[in-house]
């Protein structure tokens, strides 16, 4: 084969330079991109690893970004309650300085002005915000949680921080949470408000050699020295002395007892007894049940976060009948009692201007309720009633004081809580609630409310009307199935005059009569699961309503199943928190000068100083607790913040290893390829030059 000019131009050149001249740009394009490969097609294997890093940066570059917000409300959250603790920290130095007994009330005035100064600071600090976005107010951020009475207006959500793949941080912490929480730990308290002494230590001519002339009563103090007597005859043998005792326990079920008492009985056994009514034992106690240094008797559940416990008691003598069958003392309906004198004073120095001049009520709690209809009347002393009361009215508001809370799980109870899952006892069937009060167009209305398994019904001027359930098909509800918001519905359709068309009436009826009361009022249950009743658009309300079991104040009867409204024990203690509510029942104990609870002038309902401090304790536990979760969560933000930092830089290091380029190996690439190319075109030069001669 003859070998010619252009074969060899071919093999050297053409071919050569094409390939030489594709690497060249290559690497040219490698150093000014400063990357391996352009396209896919380039290098698949590094392409697919590049993507893959790209989407790993690009993740880690949103977890950086969620997981600094999230620090910043976090951290900010965590100075707040800093600021919270120190002022809270003020504040008891206030009431141990206003409970040494020292203070004149002008020195208590300037300490109680202090602590309302304190209560609007901690409002201001639960309204913090950050960019327009409110820390304590769930996930509802643009809503100025705390309003201007205390009440919190956020909800319970959570706020999450993204923080990898389906993974996730909280690092917010509700108001709900923080200022209504629950302390699983505390045990409930309650404590009567009514001041006990010993009635026989100003009249000598009453003592007997082995009675007790201290003005203070005590555990091992005689029934008699409590409840009093009319001469100095210590009677060891009959019944005298009647205490008429309600309330619930810690699972939430309802009791109520009379208790018969000697003359020589000691108060411990009364104290005992009471006990025994909750559930104690003598081997375990589930109460402790003590008289308190000004014969006040406070009842504590030993159970640990129920807020269920509840008391009530009222005792009777009379002095006339003594233990004898006639004994007016010795009742079956508690109204009985209504005629009977409450100021010993007066019946011995014979100025009584009671009905029965001879009885003598011993009331232990007050609370300033107004009784119900028909109790008003036949019944003059405010306590013996327990749940007949009239709810509290506020403008154009009526509201419960007694909250409803769920047996099993210690919550308030929600419009779609059952009412058997409340209420004492196995079964609503056959029980009955009585309705009383006037209408919004000031119109007296008395209505009963009858639970059925076979159907519910509420009955009011002679006509009976069905609760219609809202499952189909709609018929009248089951008595265990019945809700607070049917519950509602009734009390908001006999309170605003707007009844069913016709008795018993049809679903459609019952539900068109629904519509039309909610536009004259509502009826709910608060944040705190008490019952309420709004007239619409109106500043003062004509509405009056009273709701108890019909039950209530028989004591030959079995107990209320529920309760709504009390006059009853006050709350010293309880694993329920409610920061501002807490917090004014506290500075109230100042402003009226309360060491300790007495009925007797100011807020009959308030706890008193000393009370107070075990409160504001309660409260800074709470605080602290959350106070720690916040910041764990933050610590746990921070980790992981530094976390995807570092993750961030090694997937920047590792995909820039694989798809970056190495500027001093393609340098010498380069050079190479130069040198390569230079020596090929001069070889072409030197072949293009050759002639015939050459080839002989």
């Amino acid at each position: 084969m003859r070998i010619t000019s252009n074969m060899y131009y071919k093999n050297i050149y053409g071919d050569g330079n094409a390939l030489l001249s594709k690497n060249l740009f290559d690497v040219n394009k490698q150093i000014a991109s400063g990357l391996n490969i352009q396209y896919a097609k380039d290098d698949i294997r590094t392409f697919t690893e590049t993507m893959r890093l790209d989407n790993e940066i690009a993740t880690l570059g949103q977890v950086k970004r969620s997981v600094q917000s999230a620090y910043k409300v976090s951290d900010q959250t965590d100075a707040v309650l800093n600021e919270f603790e120190t002022s809270m920290s003020r504040a008891r130095t206030l009431l141990l300085n206003a409970a040494n007994g020292t203070n004149s009330n002008l020195s208590l005035d300037a300490i109680a002005q202090e602590l309302r100064g304190l209560e609007e600071h901690f409002k201001s600090l639960a309204n913090t915000s950050i960019n327009g976005q409110y820390l304590f107010s769930g996930s509802a951020v643009d809503v100025k949680p705390i309003d201007y009475d205390g009440t919190y207006l956020g909800n319970d959500e959570k706020l999450k921080a993204f923080t990898g793949s389906k993974t996730s941080q909280q690092y917010n912490i509700s108001g709900d949470e923080l200022f209504l929480g629950e302390k699983k730990l505390v045990k409930r308290e309650v404590s009567t408000n009514v001041l006990q002494t010993n009635l026989l230590a100003n009249y000598p001519a009453l003592q007997t050699a082995t009675d007790n002339t201290n003005v203070s009563l005590s555990g091992n103090s005689t029934i008699r020295e409590m409840m009093g007597d009319t001469d100095n005859v210590i009677d060891n043998v009959n019944f005298k002395h009647f205490f008429y005792i309600r309330g619930t326990n810690s699972g939430g079920d309802s009791f109520e007892q009379k208790i018969s008492m000697r003359d020589d009985d000691k108060i411990d056994d009364l104290l005992s007894r009471i006990g025994n009514l909750y559930g104690n034992t003598p081997e375990v106690d589930v109460v402790n049940v003590k008289l308190g240094g000004n014969g006040q008797i406070i009842v504590e559940d030993k159970i640990q976060g129920s807020s269920k416990i509840d008391f009530h008691m009222v005792g009777a003598t009379d002095f006339v009948n003594g233990g004898t069958a006639l004994d007016a003392a010795n009742v079956t309906n508690i109204d009985d009692l209504g005629s009977g004198e409450v100021d010993f004073d007066k019946i011995m120095l014979g100025t009584s201007t009671a009905v029965n001049p001879n009885l003598h009520v011993k009331e232990f709690i007050k609370s300033s309720l107004v009784p119900a209809d028909g109790v008003a009347v036949t019944n003059a002393i405010e306590g013996t009633i327990y749940d007949r009361t009239e709810f509290a009215r506020d403008g154009a508001k009526l509201y419960s004081t007694t909250p409803q809370i769920i047996k099993g799980t210690n919550a308030f109870a929600t419009p779609a809580t059952k009412i058997s899952e409340v209420a004492s006892g196995a079964t609503l069937d056959g029980k009955s609630f009585t309705l009383e009060g006037t209408d919004v167009n000031g119109n007296p209305y008395s209505a009963q409310i009858d639970f059925a398994t076979a159907g519910s019904t509420f009955t009011i001027g002679g006509n009976t009307y069905d609760i219609f359930n809202v499952e189909s098909p709609r018929v009248a509800v089951a008595a265990d199935e019945m809700t607070y918001k049917q519950l509602a519905d009734v009390i908001n359709m006999v309170v605003t005059g707007n009844l069913p068309a016709a008795a018993p009436g049809s679903s459609a009826q019952y539900d068109s009569a629904i519509a039309t009361a909610d536009l004259r009022g509502r009826t709910f249950l608060s944040y705190d699961g008490k019952i309420q009743f709004e007239e619409m658009n109106i500043g003062n309300t004509n509405a009056r309503i009273a709701l108890y079991d019909s039950n209530s104040g028989d004591f030959s009867t079995p107990p209320s199943v529920i309760t709504f409204n009390t006059n009853n024990a006050i709350t010293v203690r309880d694993p329920k928190t409610d920061f501002f509510k807490t917090l004014n029942e506290v500075i109230v104990a100042v402003e009226d000068y309360k060491l300790y609870p007495d009925s007797s002038s100011g807020d009959v309902r308030s706890v008193g100083i000393e009370n107070a401090i075990s409160m504001m304790d309660d409260l800074q536990d709470h605080v602290f607790r959350a106070h720690s979760q916040v910041g764990a969560q933050t610590n746990a933000l921070n980790t992981s913040l530094q976390r995807t930092e570092l993750l961030e830089i090694s997937s920047m290091s590792l995909r820039s290893s694989v798809i970056d380029t190495d500027l001093a190996e393609a340098s010498l690439t380069l050079a190479k390829l130069n040198n390569n190319y230079q020596a090929m075109l001069s070889t072409v030069g030197k072949v293009s030059q050759l002639s015939l001669v050459n080839y002989l």
